[in-house]
């Protein structure tokens, strides 16, 4: 797990980088320099506005987007941005998907034009949706006290909170939009890019081993396992269920992120924390996450960092804590379903090109790479366990998905196996202005 990269500090020589601060102060220098620089040629007029527009946007963002997104300490005074692996292998994803998409598409076809073009309306969407998806999930977890705090968790995905299925349904819509705007074949753009969405789950994918989200189900320690460490979600999950302390409890269909839930203690694993602190099975149990007292706490950590929390627990009248340094360093062994994913999703491009040559009919490709994420998904979700049974059943909400992406997969083969053989025209086909 590497969650950071890198940190930029909040301030430099005693005046803060976001803000009114170094970065505004470059933004409006800039705007200054080339205001000046164009205004000696009114050609350039027209191209200027659009400079300025694109530096007053910027300047926004960094005035104001910056500070409420910027990552404070546990006194709340900010400390600076972080560069987070999660968002680094997103972009590694992006970019290595748009590139195997530009070769694709000279081989159907199609300009590489048509794919930059076509690039910023998959990305943005496909983000939104991925971000909306997991909003909606979860949306207990996004109330806080004021609209700001709320809208500031929102936006900052870069540390995880971002669904697959969310991303291929804002993607899709986008390319869409996208092909009815230019007036292009949707289903051979599909075909062109449904393996590259595959190239693109394959880095996400390593980027959730990085930010330790999307774990696999407990299972004993082995050379097929991993292990996270303090301040890891798979981490603070176990330390809110009791697994951590050895505990085996049944909270029933409660909320895991509830610290006011009751379960019942089934079971004290021998020579646990619990075992040692005397606790037995059969008691009711509450559980919650305890911050260190104010003068302990480290103020150059975040405040979403959970490596220093203790854990406070409550059976049957009796309380039982233990400190930081008193919890084991790493989180018992979980099976690794986002390496898992990863190389599926390698595979499952790899099949999708391998085949493609011999595909004669549009957006057949895409149906069987649809199909065949469905599949791969649902199997997945059987070994993760970060993710509640919905609808009164075992199955997750991704589960769900897949079963309808598979239905409606199979229903578009059968459609296009139906309809009369249409094959790409070898024209280059751009997008229309």
């Amino acid at each position: 797990m590497y969650r950071t990269l890198f940190f930029i500090p909040h301030e430099f020589a005693g005046i803060p980088l976001f803000g009114f601060g170094w970065l505004l102060g470059a933004i409006v220098l800039y705007a200054i320099a080339i205001t000046i620089f164009s205004s000696r040629d009114p050609a350039r007029r027209s191209e200027l506005y659009s400079t300025l527009g694109m530096c007053a946007i910027a300047a926004v963002v960094v005035a104001v987007v910056f500070p409420n997104v910027e990552i404070r300490n546990q006194a709340g005074e900010p400390i600076g941005m972080a560069i987070r692996g999660y968002g680094f292998m997103m972009l590694l994803g992006v970019s290595a998907a748009v590139g195997l998409a530009i070769v694709r598409a000279r081989k159907y076809g199609m300009g590489s034009e048509t794919i930059m073009s076509a690039a910023p309306w998959l990305f943005v969407l496909g983000i939104l949706g991925a971000r909306a998806f997991y909003v909606i999930e979860y949306r207990d977890r996004f109330e806080h006290e004021s609209m700001l705090q709320m809208l500031r968790s929102i936006v900052d995905f870069t540390r995880g909170g971002i669904v697959v299925y969310g991303s291929l349904i804002g993607g899709f819509v986008g390319l869409v939009l996208f092909c009815r705007r230019h007036s292009l074949p949707f289903f051979r753009m599909a075909d062109i890019i449904i393996p590259c969405v595959f190239i693109g789950l394959f880095f996400g994918r390593m980027g959730c081993v990085m930010n330790g989200c999307c774990y696999g189900g407990r299972c004993e320690p082995s050379a097929y396992s991993m292990q996270f460490p303090k301040g890891s979600p798979v981490y603070e999950d176990q330390a809110r269920s009791g697994d951590l302390l050895g505990l085996v409890v049944d909270w029933g269909d409660s909320d895991k992120s509830d610290s006011a839930r009751l379960g019942k203690i089934v079971e004290v694993v021998p020579a646990s924390l619990a075992a040692e602190a005397g606790v037995e099975p059969g008691g009711e149990v509450r559980i919650q996450l305890e911050r260190p007292a104010p003068e302990d706490a480290d103020l150059t950590l975040p405040i979403d960092d959970t490596s220093g929390l203790g854990i406070a627990m409550f059976v049957d009248g009796k309380t039982y804590r233990w400190k930081a340094d008193q919890l084991p360093q790493q989180a018992n062994s979980v099976a690794p379903a986002q390496l898992y994913s990863s190389v599926l999703g390698l595979v499952m491009a790899v099949l999708l090109m391998t085949i493609s040559p011999w595909i004669r009919r549009e957006g057949v490709l895409m149906g069987i790479g649809f199909a065949g994420y469905a599949v791969v998904r649902f199997g997945l979700e059987s070994i993760r366990s970060d993710e509640p049974g919905q609808f009164g059943t075992g199955l997750t909400i991704s589960q769900w998905v897949s079963i309808i992406v598979f239905v409606g997969a199979i229903g578009l083969l059968i459609y296009l196996y139906r309809r009369p053989v249409k094959t790409a025209d070898p024209t280059t086909v751009t997008a229309s202005p």
